[in-house]
């Protein structure tokens, strides 16, 4: 088993907004010369998240949409006493801040329609992102 590692940097401009990061992800999968495994896709930051879905504008604003609704902004949480982004905490929780795709023959095996997203809880900033390839 071989492993290879990239940190991957990634700027965002609105407070709450996904990133398509599934071409940055192929890239880290092809420099790692590996044929079959796993890479992990994983954010530091905890309010941020990565998920996997169609990378389709209609259902991209509704998911940013039903993430308000789930967990309004400024809903008083105890947690904006600190920094006023309990919100932005509180749905990182819930997506989650990585996730694994297997690979085969060099190429991630993700559904026609998958993509591979960063999201942005807290923005703009600037986060950084740690794929990790592991396999033969």
């Amino acid at each position: 088993m071989q492993m290879f590692r990239k940190v991957v940097d990634v700027h965002t401009s609105q407070r709450v907004e996904m990133v398509d990061i599934t071409r940055l992800v192929e890239e880290a999968v092809r420099n790692s010369a590996l044929q079959e495994g796993l890479v992990n896709i994983y954010s530091r930051h905890s309010t941020s998240a990565v998920v996997i879905n169609e990378n389709e504008a209609g259902l991209v604003e509704d998911f940013l949409v039903a993430l308000e609704k789930l967990v309004p902004t400024g809903a008083g949480y105890l947690h904006d006493r600190i920094d006023n982004n309990a919100d932005s905490h509180i749905r990182g929780f819930l997506v989650g801040g990585s996730q694994t795709v297997p690979f085969q023959e060099g190429r991630m095996m993700l559904g026609t329609w998958q993509s591979i997203f960063f999201v942005e809880l807290d923005g703009p900033r600037h986060r950084t992102l740690t794929v990790t390839v592991t396999g033969q």
